[in-house]
């Protein structure tokens, strides 16, 4: 699961974030443009200064002079790759492309961040551009500098089609390289082994990281050839007492639940209760997706293989949960939620999905038992007991009584503060993908099984190979070289395959990293919002240790450190959070939204506040460029929401728009 980050707001990931955390208000109006014929999308064409990509599949492709304009199959969402001989900076290119991509543009640049080094390229930024949330849509320039001279690619159009298909363009802008440029790569190379010496090198790398991040802890653990050569912790869990972290302490590792969800489905097929490829109502009658015919075509392994074409649907569970939602409400929402894309057309990530998967298992092992406790017990007997996971737990209760690292996020100012632990309830209903808490001692065991194909240290086994394995078959791309399986990925870095999955909640980033060819595993649990940053890093520094690579780690953690100062500089000029109390009667009261449930703001003491059911957080006023006023949560863990205020049938309205779908809070009298 993934709480949203507004640090940086790109749409191709392969160069920052996923869209997943793209915030909401990010926005700018494209033309509408009739395709041409589709691209297949296969073979690398020039483009640029002197620079090559592999188009997106499915997209049309017209060539406009030294233009080259790629068009989504809906029309209404292109990339334009622009050559620019030479330009004053990132900010002066970007104006540059987009004025010859659409003649009269004219967007003021809202902000330029700097990207982690890209191969062959010399420098690398994204530049997004200021517009009304209202417009539904998106405008930002991805600069590439080789030289003097830039390639940019400028990106415009409707945020719900550009959402659906960002794996297609993160696919295309990995393959965008300059001329004469040679990939490194470590294929058939042999390994180091991770030795004492490296083991410690890692540490300092992680410790380095965790200082320009500011990021309290870090659990981490390293196996090699079969052994745990290091599991152990850095820093603290609790910077109010100073506790340090251990190989014992629980961190939540959130979306690498998924994977030993499908670990617990594993040991099904395996004798013979469940079938991959068969549809998941000949166990689950009950099951539905959006209408009949969609029903029909799903497969036990479409419910975690992120290809169904079944967009995002958090907003409900981070908004409206409560300790007495049942595990049903994830059945209820999936039978209320219809694919935007066709099955294997594009990877788009979906938890309920997932959760559905931990639930089938649940089921047929403990049919009649509530789904919850079904699944819990389950995962325990069947995975985290055989595997030697002693401390790993599904329970926020069990975890929080015991030896646990505390959840962190930078504030508004760009200081390290707490994170109500109490927003990471909204996983409970839905935990299958998302809630288990782990530690870097449990993971290391879990990482051993990976690289063991099954087998457990006794020479006994959990899961078959096949089976194993049948979690990595690559379903649907993710990136270029990077594909994603049945709650696991496998990336191809540098020619050599690593499998991982990453999780993420409010004030938890975790990762673990498996190369089976060199038989050598990392596990990195976080306790801050920043750690997604140090655990990406984290996989590159591996990467350099075992083949002798370039050493690049440590620009993809000073870059991010970069990006977090100028986001936190960019909130403070945008937000006003001293509200008097005649702008404050504009807002306050009573809001509703069928799916989101309530939300109330009030005001005191000169701040205006936001609650929900299961989320809180105090508030800031943004004017958009249209004159509108957006209320931004800027809470630690609950910052990044931002809600239009408007009118929608002769009441007042909060607008919050998530990629593919626009959620209406209209003012109650309750």
């Amino acid at each position: 699961m993934n709480t949203r980050s507004m640090r940086v707001r790109t749409l191709l990931a392969g160069l920052a974030l996923p869209l997943a955390t793209l915030a909401p208000a990010v926005a700018a109006r494209a033309e509408p443009a009739a395709p041409a014929a589709p691209v297949p999308g296969t073979t690398a064409i020039p483009v640029g200064t002197g620079a090559t990509i592999v188009p997106p599949e499915g997209w049309s492709q017209k060539r406009e002079g030294q233009l080259v304009r790629f068009v989504a199959p809906e029309g209404d969402a292109s990339a334009v790759i622009v050559p620019i001989a030479s330009a004053r900076n990132a900010d002066d290119a970007a104006m540059q492309a987009f004025a010859l991509a659409r003649p009269g543009f004219s967007r003021a640049i809202d902000l330029t961040q700097p990207l982690p080094p890209r191969e062959g390229w010399d420098d690398a930024a994204v530049t997004g551009f200021d517009v009304p949330p209202a417009e539904k849509a998106i405008a930002q320039a991805i600069v590439l500098r080789k030289g003097t001279s830039y390639t940019v690619v400028a990106i415009e159009g409707a945020l719900a089609t550009l959402a659906k298909r960002n794996a297609q363009l993160r696919v295309a802008s990995d393959t965008l390289k300059p001329a004469g440029f040679t990939s490194e790569s470590f294929a058939g190379k042999a390994a180091h082994r991770f030795d004492a010496t490296r083991v410690e090198a890692l540490k300092r790398f992680v410790l380095f990281a965790m200082q320009q991040l500011k990021i309290p802890g870090v659990g981490l653990a390293v196996v090699d050839h079969g052994k745990v050569v290091y599991e152990g912790g850095l820093g603290v869990k609790d910077l109010a007492t100073g506790t340090p972290v251990d190989a014992d302490t629980l961190f939540m590792i959130a979306s690498n639940t998924k994977g030993m969800s499908t670990l617990l489905l594993a040991t099904l097929v395996d004798q013979g209760k469940l079938d991959w490829n068969q549809p998941v109502t000949r166990y689950m009658p009950e099951f539905r997706l959006g209408d009949e015919a969609t029903t029909r075509k799903v497969l036990v392994k479409h419910l975690i293989c992120a290809c169904t074409g079944l967009p995002r649907r958090d907003m409900e569970w981070l908004f409206n949960t409560s300790p007495s939602t049942p595990a049903t409400a994830t059945f209820d929402q999936l039978a209320a939620s219809q694919p935007t894309s066709g099955f294997g057309e594009v990877f788009q990530y979906n938890n309920l999905m997932a959760s559905a998967a931990g639930y089938l298992g649940a089921r047929l092992i403990a049919p009649g038992k509530e789904l919850g406790a079904a699944y819990d017990k389950a995962m325990q007997d069947r995975i985290f007991t055989p595997l030697g996971m002693r401390d790993t737990t599904m329970s926020n209760i069990v975890a929080t009584a015991g030896n646990w690292a505390r959840p962190y996020d930078l504030d508004i100012d760009g200081k390290v503060a707490l994170i109500d632990m109490k927003f990471n309830d909204t996983v409970v209903p839905y935990r299958p993908a998302g809630g288990a808490w782990s530690s870097a001692h449990d993971m290391a065991r879990y990482v051993l099984d990976e690289l063991d194909q099954g087998r457990l240290p006794n020479g006994k086994r959990l899961v078959s190979a096949t089976n194993l394995l049948a979690r990595r078959v690559h379903n649907v791309p993710v990136a270029d070289q990077q594909w994603y399986g049945m709650g696991l990925e496998d990336s191809i870095m540098s020619g050599v395959s690593v499998i991982h999955h990453g999780g993420s909640m409010f004030g938890y980033k975790s990762d673990w990293f498996a190369v089976p060819s060199a038989q050598v595993g990392i596990v990195v649990l976080t306790n801050s919002e920043m750690g997604y940053d140090l655990t990406k890093a984290a996989s590159r520094r591996m990467i350099e240790l075992l083949y002798d690579g370039a050493p690049k780690a440590a620009q993809q953690v000073a870059v991010a450190a970069r990006q977090a100062d100028l986001w936190v500089e960019k909130n403070r000029s945008q937000l006003d959070r001293n509200v008097s109390p005649e702008e404050a009667r504009r807002y306050v009261g009573n809001y509703a939204n069928r799916e989101l449930g309530p939300l109330t703001v009030t005001y005191a003491d000169g701040v205006l506040h936001a609650r929900a059911t299961s989320i809180w957080s105090d508030l800031a006023l943004k004017k958009n460029a249209d004159g509108s006023t957006s209320l931004a949560t800027i809470s630690p863990g609950a910052s990044g929401f931002e809600f239009l205020a408007t009118t929608r049938d002769g009441k007042r309205a909060l607008v919050l728009q998530d990629p593919q779908r626009e959620y209406v809070l209209l003012e109650t009298t309750g």
